[in-house]
């Protein structure tokens, strides 16, 4: 009775049969209106830190037929000329003819800018604890009060989630294939979306992938269809996940002639899901493009992006969620849960001691570890925040798998 728990009777049992469920993540090209307006957000914020590190931002765009806009609060030492770096970013998106329906070399731009509120600034510049104590800068207060939250499994090298990484690798395919003139004809505008199917937690192939890029009108959709499945998912979507019965749409309704700011108005910030986790993770509402990393909405959720990575770089756990809130003012977390979804090697407990040992989560220090008073936004603006190892972010780094280990013995 080798293998059969005691007292079980080999004629009544099941073999088990693995768990199955689907799961699907989207992404957008850098075309996309929404992206338009996070990149030029981001484009702004470099622009200061490339002058004025110190900067504080909270820049936001929006965009439609033939217009764009900067709102929001900037206070610098600094000059930087928003019409001109709009049109350029814009134009380097690949807006640069009236025939898209939007073009960085006409449109008009607006721009709305006040300085940061003083009744901010005055809990950033000097945290509650260091009004208290008269202790150093480290005591910075956060920029808001919130939550956020960060995210890792074992799905990928990158360790990211399987749906949203090929969706991204997709939607950056699109844009490489446009500008490199394999196909001339797509325009900057375009979604990706992809369902992967997983057993027992584990991504065994690939159920769906959707594909939709706007294109010129004299192309025939056949055609548009034929290259997107051998320029990009073939190049892109690994043979061994591809089944038979792969379900694939590309530009299903048709056609799509009118797309980005003409088909729809952008606004930064409406795509947090597609920078984050695709879904898979939950996300505490705050953007993160234009925002200078006293914002916490941005800067804790890189941060907790760094713990849960190295949670499950350390073996610690197959899939890692990390939660982190912060009060207004004041520079300790008023939180840190860590949720490793049964597949952690020690309690979560233990790993939220471990993390408090090892990681420092006050504001001020998230910024000198990350290393984030630098101009690398714009990159980041397209294609996730999350998971860019191809951009060398500090987050994404696994410096402290030693250390945790180490703090949980």
């Amino acid at each position: 009775m080798l293998g059969i728990p005691e007292g079980k009777d080999r004629r009544f049992m099941r073999e088990e049969k693995p768990m199955k469920r689907l799961f699907t993540s989207e992404s957008v090209t850098e075309g996309h209106p929404d992206k338009v307006c996070d990149q030029i957000s981001d484009a702004i914020l470099d622009a200061i830190f490339e002058k004025d590190p110190y900067g504080r931002v909270a820049a936001e765009t929006t965009t439609t037929t033939g217009y764009a806009m900067v709102m929001g609060e900037i206070s610098t030492k600094c000059y930087v000329d928003i019409p001109k770096l709009v049109r350029r970013v814009i134009l380097d998106i690949g807006y640069d003819r009236s025939a898209y329906g939007f073009d960085g070399n006409t449109c008009a731009v607006l721009s709305a800018i006040d300085e940061q509120s003083g009744d901010i600034a005055m809990g950033v510049d000097k945290g509650l604890e260091a009004k208290e104590t008269e202790s150093n800068e480290e005591d910075n207060g956060a920029g808001d009060q919130g939550m956020m939250f960060g995210f890792a499994c074992d799905d990928t090298p990158e360790l990211m989630p399987m749906p949203i990484s090929l969706a991204h690798k997709l939607s950056k395919r699109l844009a490489e294939v446009r500008k490199n003139g394999t196909l001339p004809y797509l325009r900057p505008d375009g979604k990706t979306q992809v369902t992967i199917e997983y057993e027992n937690d584990v991504p065994v192939a690939v159920e769906t992938i959707v594909i939709s890029n706007q294109h010129s009108p004299d192309v025939e959709m056949e055609q548009i269809r034929a290259d997107i499945k051998k320029h990009v998912i073939d190049v892109i979507v690994p043979k061994e996940l591809m089944r038979e019965d792969t379900k694939i749409f590309i530009n299903p309704t048709g056609r799509f002639v009118i797309g980005g700011p003409q088909g729809d108005s952008g606004l930064t910030g409406r795509k947090i899901i597609v920078d984050t986790y695709g879904g898979m993770g939950r996300h505490g509402g705050g953007a993160f493009s234009g925002k200078d990393p006293t914002k916490v909405d941005r800067s804790a959720a890189y941060a907790a992006r760094y713990v849960a990575k190295n949670i499950v770089a350390a073996k610690l756990a197959k899939r890692c969620e990390v939660q982190l809130a912060y009060a207004i003012g004041v520079a300790q977390p008023v939180s840190i849960n860590v949720n490793t979804f049964g597949t952690g090697t020690v309690a979560d407990e233990v790993l939220e001691k471990a993390v408090e040992k090892v990681f420092d989560l006050r504001p001020t220090q998230i910024i000198k570890t990350l290393d984030l008073r630098r101009p690398i936004y714009r990159n980041l603006a397209a294609y996730g925040h999350m998971g860019r190892e191809d951009l060398g972010v500090n987050w994404e780094k696994t410096d402290k798998v030693e250390a945790l280990l180490a703090a949980v013995k």
